[in-house]
């Protein structure tokens, strides 16, 4: 059996254990991925307030542009640079938080692999510029960067990446592929050729034996820009082969054994088809996946009074007729329950509605003979149970209300319950830990921490 793993029985799922995965020195890298909107940024952050808990000394590395994650640790902005949270640790424990500057990460690669002349053109051209800021898969390398140069550091024994949040969960591993591929693809070999030969050659090099192509990125791209582009590529060229090693080389230590991931979903249909879906590309990559943190999932700690059943009595509490109460425990309800009933059979009540109405006012008829005496000395009704009509139709209707909305919960719960069990019976072999919704948004330590110990307890509240 792996570690982090509890086994249960046979109806359902194995048990992510969080704490024991937490704890594990061997494990060096977590990385929380999913669907956006799924909670990663809070999964991993209350996983890194929970490691230094324990003594482990995390550091963890959002790329959430909601930047929430430097609220709920009391930090007033995260940027490129590990922060340490104060308030958190124990038995040697620490936490640090960063967020990734992704152009910052891009300026540091080229200020550290070009010299200063060649550094300052790089970051002075405007395509550049524009491929640091914004180019597709730019911020997916730059994680993987930045995450590579934090465990070269060694400064820290447990790193928690929150990946980029982007409409497929996959980026996170294509992404770099892509950008790799093509700073050392052959478009941009194409265009590293007339610099490297250099001068009036070069361009007509460039101009006779490619005019066709240059004429068509001209028209594409604008004359400006592939002039920018050319600049780009020439004082670039001794750096293009550096990032594909570098992605390879990072792309290989997320397949290591001191790596784990976690797919983190919602339990709702799209997202854990999601988490599928993922959960088998980890497979194909030989990527160590942990297991499944399913988040924001509800509970009742009154599960044994099905949604029929509350759903029954709330009825019967609206009609008025309490059909399973004993005669000489309801009291004045199976008197106006009795009165119902008889004015039902009496055929001149007509329509239900007006048996209804008929035992409501017998009801209230008795309950007025009563009233007198049953109001304290400063005219409030009595807590004995002897109230006027008034009251007890009252407490009918929120009781019913409340019913109500216990049967909705618990509709929920059988519908989450149905989707989960739809992953699991596709990956039965797959750790999962169920995080009870909380009934607000994590805003501050205390809040991590309560989401912390909803992982390490692994089921929802009242489960």
């Amino acid at each position: 059996m792996s570690e982090g793993v509890d086994t249960v029985g046979l109806d359902t799922p194995p048990r992510l254990a969080v704490d024991r995965l937490l704890d594990d020195p061997e494990t060096r890298i977590i990385v929380c991925c999913g669907s956006g909107g799924v909670g990663k940024t809070t999964t991993a952050a209350a996983l890194g307030v929970r490691a230094a808990g324990r003594g482990r000394k995390a550091v963890v590395l959002t790329i959430d542009p909601a930047r929430r994650l430097a609220q709920s640790m009391g930090i007033d902005s995260l940027d490129n640079t590990p922060r340490k949270v104060d308030s958190v640790g124990a038995d040697g424990g620490e936490l640090h938080a960063m967020m990734l500057d992704m152009k910052r990460t891009f300026d540091e690669i080229v200020e550290a692999h070009a010299d200063g002349e060649r550094a300052r053109a790089i970051l002075a051209n405007p395509f550049y510029q524009s491929l640091s800021a914004g180019f597709a898969g730019t911020q997916e390398y730059m994680a993987m960067e930045k995450l590579g140069q934090l465990r070269a550091r060694d400064d820290w024994d447990l790193i928690i990446v929150d990946t980029p949040p982007s409409r497929s969960a996959l980026d996170f591993l294509d992404a770099p592929k892509r950008l790799g591929s093509f700073l050392d693809g052959k478009f941009i070999r194409v265009l590293m050729a007339p610099a490297k030969v250099g001068g009036r050659a070069g361009m007509k090099f460039l101009n006779v034996g490619m005019s066709m192509m240059t004429g068509t990125l001209s028209k594409l791209m604008g004359a400006s820009l592939l002039k920018d582009v050319q600049t780009f590529v020439a004082a670039m060229d001794t750096m293009f082969g550096g990032f594909r090693t570098r992605a390879d080389a990072t792309f290989r230590l997320l397949q290591a054994p001191g790596t784990a991931f976690l797919v983190v979903a919602a339990p709702e249909p799209d997202a854990l088809r999601e988490a599928a879906y993922f959960v088998e590309r980890l497979a194909a990559e030989s990527m160590p996946l942990a297991g499944l943190v399913l988040n924001r999932v509800h509970g009742s700690g009154a599960d044994q009074l099905s949604a029929e059943r509350a759903l029954a009595a709330a009825e019967n509490l609206e009609e008025g007729c309490i059909v399973d109460q004993e005669s000489g425990k309801a009291g004045l309800r199976d008197a106006a329950a009795e009165a119902a009933a008889t004015s039902a059979r009496t055929p001149e009540t007509g329509s239900p509605s007006a048996a209804r109405d008929t035992a409501e006012v017998d009801m209230y008829d008795e309950y007025d003979a009563r009233d007198d005496g049953a109001r304290d000395e400063d005219g409030t009704h009595r807590a004995d149970g002897t109230g006027t009509a008034d009251s007890v139709i009252t407490a009918d209707v929120i009781t019913a209300g409340l019913l109500r909305l216990h049967a909705e919960r618990m509709q929920v719960i059988a519908r989450e319950r149905r989707t989960r069990d739809r992953f699991t019976s596709l990956h039965p072999e797959v750790a999962v830990a169920e995080v009870a919704a909380l009934p607000g948004d994590v805003h501050d330590l205390a809040g991590l921490r309560a989401i912390g110990e909803r992982l390490a307890a692994g089921v929802p509240a009242g489960a």
